[in-house]
């Protein structure tokens, strides 16, 4: 301020200096609800870690984690269920996400952005993405299941029940429904953000359009496109209410090998601990050992794709 006085021989208008303090009194209260939000939300998962944590840390050991469940699911382990957690995520990983690429690929590379055509889809994903998941378990069942796995049976079965029962298929293909939004809107973004300059240059090489989405288009968003799959394994692995209907067991003694085989999930098995046991006290150890390593999947799953995608991002900048 000293050096505006002597450059200009005025000094501030009493009115900037006020609006400036209330500039820098609306800041500080900005700053300190952001604070104040952001800590309720760390202390509330603080809570609830310690919760899981001190409650199912005494019944983890290698037993639980190997042997199958036992005595109505008051002793034994949760062996079954994460076979099958890990089966339906990959297969769910599997069908969304090259879904969720090539709709995102078509809606930012072929469609015109007024088109109807992209106006639709992207109401239909919006509408996917409001759909309470519930839903998608009775549409699993109603489709999957009655329609197409009995149709199967018809034609490739003579009738006999193969595909037309619940199963790991139905139940991966209903969970890669209800992500595919998230990978879509997510993939969409990072494709938008790549540069136009970038297309210019390999169309001004020769390259075709196919060409130069593959080359330059997809590796460049290869980290966004990481992201929505990180956010659909995320979601889909905890998710209960679809594969409620369309294949999850209350028990099994045997584990998945084929996509047509019923199969056990952490998450349905923490539902069943909570809701069906016969004693509620004595399952309640198991009840949290098991939410904790649900958590501890799905953090490896995520570690495992932020992995994938920083080492995209460090191969993207060595080429670059």
């Amino acid at each position: 301020m000293i050096a505006r006085v002597a450059r200009t021989g005025a000094l501030p208008h009493p009115r900037s200096l006020e609006a400036r303090g209330r500039t820098h009194l609306s800041d500080g209260m900005l700053r300190a609800v952001a604070a104040l939000a952001t800590a309720a939300v760390v202390s509330m998962l603080v809570v609830v870690l310690f919760e899981v944590v001190r409650g199912g840390l005494g019944a983890m050991s290698w037993a639980f984690l190997t042997e199958y469940p036992r005595r109505g699911m008051t002793e034994g382990g949760i062996f079954p269920a994460i076979v099958g957690t890990a089966a339906l995520t990959l297969l769910m990983t599997v069908a969304a996400v090259p879904a969720g690429v090539a709709t995102a690929v078509y809606l930012t590379e072929y469609a015109s952005p007024r088109s109807v055509t992209a106006r639709l889809v992207h109401v239909c994903i919006a509408n996917l993405a409001g759909i309470p998941s519930i839903v998608f378990g009775l549409f699993g069942l109603g489709f999957f299941v009655s329609t197409v796995g009995r149709g199967i049976d018809r034609v490739a079965y003579g009738g006999t029940i193969t595909y037309g029962q619940p199963c790991l298929v139905w139940a991966s293909l209903t969970l890669a429904i209800l992500t595919l939004p998230v990978v879509v809107v997510s993939t969409e973004e990072a494709l938008r953000a790549v540069p136009r300059e970038l297309r210019n240059a390999s169309f001004a090489l020769g390259a075709t359009r196919f060409q130069t989405i593959v080359r330059v288009a997809i590796p460049e968003a290869a980290s966004g496109i990481l992201t929505g799959g990180i956010l659909a394994v995320s979601r889909g692995a905890g998710e209960v209410a679809p594969i409620m209907f369309t294949g999850a067991a209350y028990y099994l003694r045997e584990l998945p090998t084929h996509l047509n085989d019923p199969f056990m999930n952490l998450g349905y098995h923490v539902y069943v601990l909570a809701t069906q046991s016969p004693d509620v006290d004595r399952t309640k150890p198991l009840l949290y050992a098991t939410v904790l390593v649900l958590l501890g999947l799905t953090f490896i799953l995520n570690l495992l794709a932020i992995s994938l995608r920083a080492r995209a991002r460090r191969r993207l900048e060595d080429h670059g």
